[in-house]
């Protein structure tokens, strides 16, 4: 298990991440892979535990060394304490330092990958033969120096050392405009179009009629007076006359009215989930209600 030392550096942000080991090999493998993902050699640092391991015989001496040989790390007290003692009883520390956010996940990751001892374990079962731990510090704490970072394995939160994350949702706001769908254009202009219609006439003609007949006059006088008859001929004739009637009436007009439409998008939101390796449990915040 891997342990974020989380110091700062002036002029940018710098991590450091520690582990303990058992086994020198593993601890020299994941030192090798550091150092092959680009991190500088300047940046890695191992130390190693007593030779003769839990099984030696050990005195207060020997545990002071390895809380010198700890001095110049930035650890909190009782993480300080937890690595002294597993480097008295034969652990190895390797601690990378002052790396950029870049190279602060491969390490984690690399280091995790390697074997590494869950240090909260390890002290409970210190503990269960006798330790005291960080809460009787056998050498004093008051000629130490302590850490200004938070570990990760106590998950509490320091006042001079705090990250947070911003939990982000986009709200989706549905606003309406015109917008032109084209136009209805009325135009009136005349055209001749030729027309046949059928009428009926009557006229009348006047005809000149002879009969031939032979019977005598009965009066001699009236007989040979002048006299004229005449008669005229009259005949129909189309009349043509027009008149303009409205047969009809164009306009136009607006008529308004409402319809429903559903409008589907996507939004976007900050979920969070805790990863306690405390009780080994995985949630979701409380305050981000998964959506559904």
């Amino acid at each position: 298990m891997t342990y974020d030392n989380g110091n700062e550096m002036i002029g940018g942000a710098r991590k450091s991440v520690s582990a303990l080991f058992d086994d020198r090999a593993e601890a020299l493998r994941a030192v090798e892979r550091l150092r092959a993902s680009g991190i500088s050699e300047n940046n890695i640092r191992m130390v190693e535990g007593s030779a003769g391991g839990a099984t030696a015989q050990r005195s207060p001496e020997g545990d002071k060394t390895f809380w010198d040989s700890l001095s110049d790390f930035f650890f909190p007290e009782e993480d300080r304490h937890a690595y002294a003692e597993g480097l008295s009883r034969g652990g190895y520390l390797v601690t990378v330092s002052g790396i950029s956010t870049a190279h602060y996940d491969m390490a984690l990751d690399i280091l995790d990958d390697e074997g590494t001892v869950d240090l909260n374990e390890r002290e409970a079962s210190w503990r269960s033969e006798g330790w005291s731990g960080y809460e009787a510090n056998p050498y004093g704490s008051s000629d130490i120096t302590s850490g200004t970072t938070a570990s990760l394995a106590s998950n509490a939160p320091r006042a001079d050392s705090q990250e947070s994350i911003p939990v982000v949702e986009e709200q989706l706001s549905i606003g309406k405009r015109d917008t032109s769908h084209g136009r209805v254009r009325v135009r009136a202009y005349t055209v001749e179009e030729p027309v046949n219609e059928t009428v009926e006439l009557r006229d009348e003609r006047v005809e000149l009629e002879r009969r031939p007949v032979n019977r005598a006059a009965t009066d001699t006088d009236a007989a040979f007076q002048d006299r004229t008859i005449e008669a005229e001929e009259y005949a129909e004739e189309a009349v043509v006359a027009k008149e303009a009637r409205v047969v009809e009436e164009i306009g136009l007009k607006k008529v308004s009215g409402t319809h429903t439409e559903t409008i589907s998008d996507t939004v976007r939101h900050t979920e969070v989930e805790v990863e306690d390796d405390r009780d080994g449990t995985m949630r979701r915040d409380a305050t981000v209600p998964p959506r559904t």
